[in-house]
């Protein structure tokens, strides 16, 4: 079924984009990082995965598909094809021994960012080599008459794992790097959105930073402001996607989801009124799953037009919330914002990287469907 962006823009149900790798595909792609396989093997793979999975995304009568991020060992990979930056791949050392290791299980817990921990200089000035997100969309467009929504990763979080002082040959300042970031990012979603794509979600996980005391302070100590660094993000974030009508844009706000870890404490009440009113992104995806998010009254600082997306259901964990738990939510967020501009969603991907998080594939696609049972109550009309 064809919809219209004005229905994307006002859809009731959302998904953060990433689900859970079948066991089949995480055994391919060891194989493949241990060379016992080629790269076609591993495409046929991946091809086989997306066709399954968006097949059982139609059956649950999911609005807007994606290809589940089963061609990336990790959520960052859309900015992969860039030439000059090829250090960013250092947490792919991490995830692959993960992939190897499936009896193994992690703790929900408080856990470090390995994309932080491999912060790398550049190679030479930035320049695209390969548009991962628009051949990631190509294909997954090819395997259903639904809408297909593809995520990247948002500029912010590229300058954190940039090393600026080791990067003076090719770029002086970080502003001069960011500038090439912004080009590279506004010419992937250029093409995807030429291809027909007419939903593209920017993974903005930086923004909880501004609002984590911990990391304020650490902004701090290194002699920098942390509203102007938010306020530069913002202004990179809304160049990328300025100027391009009939399209939906997302912007998701986490604070972590690695292997069912957190990375960031710290409510949006510092930060709201700044940024929910200067990003021009239709659709605000906001993880509000623990405690650790706060209340929902900074929610009365989104403006009109926007639609906040209240990320209540978790994929940190497999207990199944219920339709009425989650009904009483959004009558809570209705408080202070009208439930009219007011949608459903996970809190993040279910898989942040081909480990994925501590839930079974059953749960998944149980949380999905009281997420839709939950539109149904909240909103009316009924499953397609």
């Amino acid at each position: 079924m064809t919809r219209s962006p004005t229905d994307l823009n006002l859809m009731r149900v959302d998904q953060v984009g990433s689900l859970l790798r079948p066991g089949q595909l995480k055994e391919t792609f060891a194989k493949y990082d241990q060379g016992l396989i080629g790269e076609e093997e591993l495409r046929q793979a991946q091809d086989e995965a997306i066709r399954e999975v968006i097949a059982t995304q139609e059956a649950h009568h999911l609005p807007i598909v994606t290809d589940g991020e089963y061609r990336r060992l990790n959520f960052m990979e859309s900015f992969y094809g860039v030439v000059g930056f090829e250090g960013l791949h250092r947490w792919d050392a991490l995830v692959r021994s993960d992939a190897r290791s499936a009896g193994a299980q992690a703790v929900p817990a408080k856990g470090l960012n390995p994309a932080l921990i491999a912060r790398t200089p550049v190679s030479r000035r930035l320049q695209l080599s390969r548009n991962r997100v628009l051949e990631e969309y190509l294909f997954a467009s090819r395997c259903t008459t639904r809408p297909v929504k593809v995520a990247l990763i948002n500029t912010d979080r590229i300058v954190e794992t940039f090393d600026p002082e080791k990067s003076g040959t090719f770029y002086s300042e970080v502003d001069e790097f960011l500038a090439d970031v912004v080009r590279i990012q506004r010419r992937m979603v250029e093409e995807v959105v030429q291809a027909g794509c007419r939903y593209v979600q920017i993974d903005g996980p930086s923004y909880t930073s501004y609002a984590d005391p911990s990391c304020v302070a650490a902004i701090r100590s290194k002699g920098e402001d942390p509203m102007a660094n938010m306020a530069r993000s913002v202004e990179a974030d809304n160049a990328v996607i300025a100027d391009l009508p009939g399209v939906t844009f997302g912007l998701h706000i986490c604070r972590g989801n690695r292997q069912s870890m957190w990375r960031r404490e710290g409510f949006y009440d510092a930060i709201a009124e700044r940024l929910f009113n200067s990003l021009r992104h239709q659709r605000l995806l906001l993880e509000y799953d623990t405690e650790r998010a706060g209340s929902f009254e900074p929610l009365r600082f989104v403006p009109g037009g926007k639609i906040v997306v209240l990320g209540v259901i978790t994929t940190k964990a497999g207990r199944v919330e219920t339709v009425d738990e989650l009904t009483r939510r959004i009558e809570d967020a209705g408080r202070y914002i009208p439930i009219e501009r007011v949608a459903l969603s996970p809190q993040c991907g279910f898989a942040s990287d081909i480990r994925g998080n501590l839930l079974s594939e059953e749960e998944q696609w149980r949380k999905l469907d009281v997420m839709l049972e939950t539109a149904a109550r909240v909103w009316g009309g009924g499953r397609e």
